[in-house]
């Protein structure tokens, strides 16, 4: 028998498993979204993707700044949904909606819980080096991102593993998982396995500080602060007072100098241990251009140095 389900999320992750669900035997009632903000340099009001493509599905969107007054609450109560699904929302639901009788809350959450509860598990993930990380369907409790387990999913990260490559990879993967749990769940074959509070790590939201390229860590360190925060923030150093963001690196080891200096005309830049060799950047308020059409057009000695 088909589920009837409440979706609510908001970025571009959230995509690939609303779409996946709305092509299933289920039937999606109600998507709920972040309202519509101002957004990139022109501060125009623009839905969110979940908004945009909920409308190109034909799907009845709502935008509720908060659930603090009972109407929200009322109106889930009247579609007397299976399920609400939730994936990367940006609100806190209340322990009164997580509470209504015959309705089960599930989260996608992008880290193999119960490491990286929180804000950002993708960006702290590959900053932190981790090997793997991956997808968990959880439930909701009121203590964030603390329900038990019903699946997971394992996927590889590397070295050169971007946030953008990560985030597709697990939002792809989410679609599917999400479809396994949903079959569990119809068939009440649902088992949901209490985490581990031992092992739990929070994922922080990053701070701008954070985004300072620090020359005196080790290569490998600053290459994924890159990777992780290429596609957003972006991780930055500063030349003549612009702050210089990199988008695409790379580790050059066997290379030695002092930490934060131009080591050749290939745009590498020594660190603590190795060096970072600079493929694609962006100056503020600039286009991105390739480190040779940067270099053409900024004169940098060998041997200078960068902050």
């Amino acid at each position: 028998m088909a589920l009837k389900i409440i979706f609510m999320g908001t970025p571009d992750f959230a995509v690939p498993i609303l779409k996946s669900i709305h092509e299933s035997e289920h039937e999606i009632l109600e998507v709920y979204t972040q309202p519509p903000a101002k957004k990139n340099r022109g501060l125009n009001i623009q839905n969110s993707s979940i908004h945009d493509f909920s409308i190109k599905l034909n799907i009845p969107v709502r935008h509720p700044i908060s659930f603090k007054d009972n109407k929200e609450i009322e109106h889930i109560k009247k579609l007397n949904p299976d399920i609400v699904i939730v994936v990367a929302y940006g609100k806190i639901l209340p322990s009164t909606l997580l509470n209504m009788e015959k309705i089960l809350f599930i989260n996608v959450h992008a880290s193999l819980l119960p490491k990286w509860r929180g804000a950002a598990p993708i960006h702290r993930a590959i900053m932190n080096m981790d090997n793997e990380s991956g997808i968990s369907i959880m439930k909701i409790v009121p203590k964030l991102d603390s329900g038990p387990v019903l699946l997971q999913s394992k996927i590889k990260i590397t070295q050169d593993t971007s946030y953008e490559e990560l985030a597709k990879k697990m939002s792809k993967q989410g679609g599917v998982l999400i479809l396994d749990a949903l079959k569990l769940i119809e068939e009440k074959k649902a088992v949901f396995i209490e985490q581990n509070e031992s092992e739990s790590t929070y994922a922080k939201k990053i701070e701008k500080s954070e985004c300072k390229i620090n020359w005196n860590k080790n290569a490998n360190e600053v290459i994924a602060k890159i990777n992780a925060l290429n596609s957003n923030l972006g991780s930055w150093f500063e030349m003549n007072r612009n702050r210089v963001k990199i988008i695409e690196a790379k580790e050059i080891k066997n290379i030695k100098g002092k930490p934060g200096t131009l080591l050749d005309k290939n745009f590498t830049i020594a660190c603590s241990n190795n060096a970072v060799r600079i493929f694609t950047l962006k100056m503020e308020g600039k286009k991105q251009i390739t480190a040779q059409e940067f270099l053409r057009g900024y004169k940098i000695k060998i041997g200078e140095s960068l902050t």
